[in-house]
């Protein structure tokens, strides 16, 4: 019996930035808490000229995203950089947002400035280190200016428990503006777990491990069941 194509994860023509942040943002929320453990309570401290924040006496290196203005409640995409004049090996995944944006034809990418509260810009920075398949981001407070950067070490470490997988993604479907259906399939499939769906639900398969999601006819959760290995 010939198998049954399972479908990968990628943007696709007509996605929204919501049907991207979907796909994309449970994973993305899973590398910030992996950064987050980490880094812990440190505060970040930037150095453009190197290419590097600095936690403490750790140092990682990262790429400018995009930068937050609280005055004006606006984003402004690394990429468009010319009055700052930035090293252009610094901005490569802004401009590699720009392209995906361009492509797909969503605006929150390639948008030079973006009308956007604080929460949007976090949203536009989980969607660039998922997509780009980078490590985490972090936010530097800078009078007034949040710089949004991209950071990439091996310091990093996973955490692939099946309880921090349920929990990454009842957090992620409950606090963001997302489908929760595709979020499930998109976090799923990413992690490189087994995907099955069903009418009313879906499953993971991590190892031998199970987490069942049950949804409404609008995509919606009804209850999240974990059925561990030695259940």
């Amino acid at each position: 019996m010939k198998e049954k194509f399972e479908k990968p994860i990628q943007i696709e023509e007509g996605d929204s930035f919501k049907v991207v942040l979907s796909k994309y943002g449970a994973l993305a929320l899973d590398k910030q808490e992996n950064l987050s453990d980490l880094i812990g309570d440190k505060v970040g401290d930037l150095d453009i000229e190197k290419g590097i924040i600095s936690f403490d006496d750790m140092e990682l290196p990262v790429q400018i995203i995009g930068f937050f203005a609280e005055e004006l409640n606006q984003w402004s995409w690394a990429w468009d950089n010319e009055s700052i004049g930035f090293d252009d090996s610094l901005i490569q995944s802004a401009r590699q947002m720009k392209a995906i944006g361009d492509e797909f034809d969503i605006p929150e990418f390639n948008s030079a400035v973006i009308n956007a509260g604080y929460n949007a810009c976090h949203a536009l920075a989980m969607a660039t280190i998922s997509i780009l398949d980078l490590d985490g981001y972090y936010a530097v407070s800078e009078e007034g200016l949040d710089i949004f950067v991209a950071v990439e070490s091996d310091l990093i470490k996973e955490d692939n428990s099946v309880v921090k997988f349920r929990n990454t993604f009842a957090t992620f479907q409950k606090n963001f503006k997302v489908y929760p259906k595709i979020a499930f399939e998109g976090y799923t499939k990413l992690k490189g777990y087994g995907f099955k769906e069903h009418e009313d639900f879906a499953v993971a398969k991590i190892g031998e491990s199970r987490i069942i999601v049950g949804f409404t006819e609008r995509g919606n959760v009804t209850h999240i069941q974990m059925l561990l290995e030695d259940d």
